[in-house]
Order: C-alpha cells, then structure tokens, then sequence
C-alpha cells in the first residue's frame, strides 16, 4: 500500500470558507471589526482578561518580550527543544538567550534543571528577566513550579502555547494567565485552528495589554488620553513608541473565528487519536510523551522516542522508511542552540544533554482531526512492521 499522509494539516470546511467569503464582500479586509470579535471570543474561552491578535505566534512573542521591557542587558531562558521563534523573540529585543533543559518524560522544560540553574545564575548575578516555557505537542509545562520559582527568584513568565490552545491545566484552560504573565497561541496551518497565518498574546495585566496593542501596529495611537500633544483634528494621530506593523487581518481573524468554534471537537479528536497510537504501539520499542491527569494535551503533534533499536534500523534509517511508505513523519525539533546562527554565539553541543537526546531519536507521526481510521491503522502497521524487524 503506498499513500500520502502528512504528519499534520488544516481541516477546514465549507462554514471556514464563507466566513471568509462573506469578509471579502464586506467594507474591511483590515482593521475592521472581526478581529476585536476574535479576540473577544479567545479570550473568553480561555479565561484571560485580555487578548491581542497579530500576523504570527512570532510576532506575538516579539510583543510580550517588548511588553515586559526586554531590551539590551536583559537575559531570556527558555526550553532546549523548541521552534526557534522561542529564542529568537528575545535576540530581536537586544537581550541574551539561554536554554533549560528537557525533561526526558514530558519533552518539556524541566522544573529541577531549571531550579539547579537559577540557583547557579543567582551565585553568578546572571538571573533570566522572563522564562519562556514551552508547552510541546499541546501537553502543558509544570506551570505551577515554574510559577513558585519565578516568585523566589523575581522573574516573568511568558507561556509559549503555541501548540496547546484547547488544552488544559490545573483545571482551567491553557491561556487563562493565572500562572504567568502572558500566553501566546499560534494559528498556522498545521495548528489546533488555523487563521492561515496568525497568533495572539493573552493576558490578565492591562499595561502589558494596551502596550502590546500600540507596538503591533506602528507604536501609533489615536486614544485621546496617550497623545502628546494638542489633538489638531479628528484626523489626528500620534506615533509615541516605535512599534510593528503585526496586524492581524479580518481576513485571517474570520476563518480563526469559524475554526474556534470547532476547537474542542477538534482537541477530543486529536486526544481519540493519540489514545489509539499509545494502545497500538505501546508493545514497540519507542516511547510517549508522559501526561499527567491534571492536565489535557491538545496534541499538536504526536511524538514517539525511538529506544533500542538496531544499527540497521537506527532514528535516521526508521525515519526514511516511514517517509518512503508514504508517512510525512517530521521532527520537531532541533535543539535550538545547535543551528550555526547558536553556535556563532557560542553554545556548544552538550548544553542540554536531555535535549539532545531527544533531537536523536525522536519522530512526529500523523495527527490531525480528519485523519482516517484506514489512515492511522497504516501508520500503525507500518511502524509495527519496521521496528519488529529490528
């Protein structure tokens, strides 16, 4: 059987396309009145006080690092298996990066690594301002840890859930902001939802709001109560900082609206799936992301570690055969600080150890809410077949 399933795409349905549709016809493809609407409803799902749209999940993390004030001096942490949007948010505001740890069993930042090194970085007076914890795959982070360790050693945490809107945490929704100062969520194709392109900042914190809401579109303000000066009209307008053309479109706010409304059936789906990979394939040789019953993962991606397998079957020879069997497997991701750019700066192999580990066995397999029972029983089948023969 040879076919072509990729490890994620969109699902978008007839409702997704008028909603669009019916934008296009409207007075606004820009800064009309969808994207407050959006916003408004994102924010009301997940619990959180504010919300503020732009064109990318990377954009959105540029803004909460502007909005708390990162800036030259300043030094960013966050998870050593991440996209590198993560990292690179912080370099753009002329602040240092480094990078925590992984643990082995949730793929995420580890809560003890990241205690040891804050404990080393106080000795040296070289403390992080703000943590990124990263929630891979959709499974949250130990957010209630990561929270009691930024009380003790005063610093800001913005939650990088770019994968997990929809999932959960401490009995509330990923994005409700009571464990940390802004969230941010990605709508790119392969997402939960999709916008086409897109992200959005949460937040409970007013200030972080309205200043991530000046920077996304040219630090330029028509509020009567930011300008400087004497209004000369009702044309009037202001730039007080220097800020970004980051606008999210109605366009793109309209098909994320539509896909909201499907985002739980969409996370019980990808949950049913990854439910059935684990009863399938628990018996192989590989290993899962551990979650734990406090928590929902809104399986993003679905994430196997390869563990004792032959020469002949080794990460990169499994990984080529499933690809050759028509399976889009990937690799999310590689340690950030081993890409040239990192390395230019002077991070070396052997940084994370627990992230590089993972970088060398593991294999995203498909997921996504349309997926086919015929579908994932190939996958299935198939990984049976070549890690049996191992």
């Amino acid at each position: 059987m040879k076919t072509n399933i990729p490890y994620g795409r969109q699902s978008i349905s007839e409702e997704d396309i008028q909603s669009v549709i019916s934008v296009l016809h409207s007075d606004y493809l820009t800064q009309g009145p969808i994207v407050p609407k959006f916003e408004e409803m994102v924010k009301l799902y997940c619990g959180s006080k504010y919300a503020i749209a732009s064109n990318s999940a990377t954009s959105s993390l540029h803004l909460a690092c502007l909005a708390l004030s990162v800036g030259a001096g300043d030094i960013v942490w966050t998870s050593g298996v991440t996209f590198a949007a993560s990292s690179n948010c912080a370099l753009y505001c002329g602040a240092e990066v480094d990078f925590v740890d992984i643990d082995p069993l949730t793929f995420n930042l580890c809560p003890i690594k990241l205690e040891a090194k804050l404990k080393r970085a106080k000795i040296k007076g070289r403390l992080p301002k703000v943590l990124i914890p990263v929630h891979l795959c959709g499974k949250s982070c130990d957010m209630n840890k990561i929270h009691q360790l930024s009380l003790e050693y005063n610093f800001k945490i913005i939650e990088d859930a770019s994968h997990a809107i929809g999932g959960e945490y401490d009995e509330r929704k990923i994005g409700s902001c009571h464990l940390s100062d802004i969230v941010v969520f990605s709508f790119h194709p392969v997402k939960i939802i999709t916008c086409g392109e897109g992200g959005m900042a949460l937040t409970n914190d007013q200030m972080l709001a309205e200043k991530m809401e000046l920077l996304r579109s040219h630090g330029i303000t028509r509020s009567k109560d930011k300008l400087e000066n004497q209004s000369h009209g009702p044309w009037y307008y202001e730039q007080v900082a220097l800020g970004f053309n980051y606008r999210m479109t109605d366009i793109h706010a309209a098909l994320g609206l539509s896909q909201l409304k499907k985002l739980d059936s969409f996370v019980k789906k990808r949950n049913k799936i990854a439910s059935k990979y684990q009863d399938a394939l628990e018996a192989l040789p590989i290993k899962f992301q551990k979650n734990c019953k406090a928590s929902l993962s809104s399986y993003h991606l679905f994430v196997i570690l390869l563990e004792r397998v032959s020469s002949q079957n080794n990460h990169r020879n499994v990984f080529q055969k499933l690809r050759d069997c028509g399976i889009g497997v990937n690799l999310h991701y590689i340690p950030v600080y081993l890409h040239p750019y990192y390395k230019k700066l002077g991070f070396k192999e052997g940084h994370c150890p627990e992230a590089e580990n993972y970088y060398k066995n593991a294999i995203s397999i498909p997921i996504y809410p349309s997926m086919r029972k015929q579908q994932q029983d190939y996958v299935i089948q198939t990984i049976a077949n070549i890690l049996e023969a191992s």
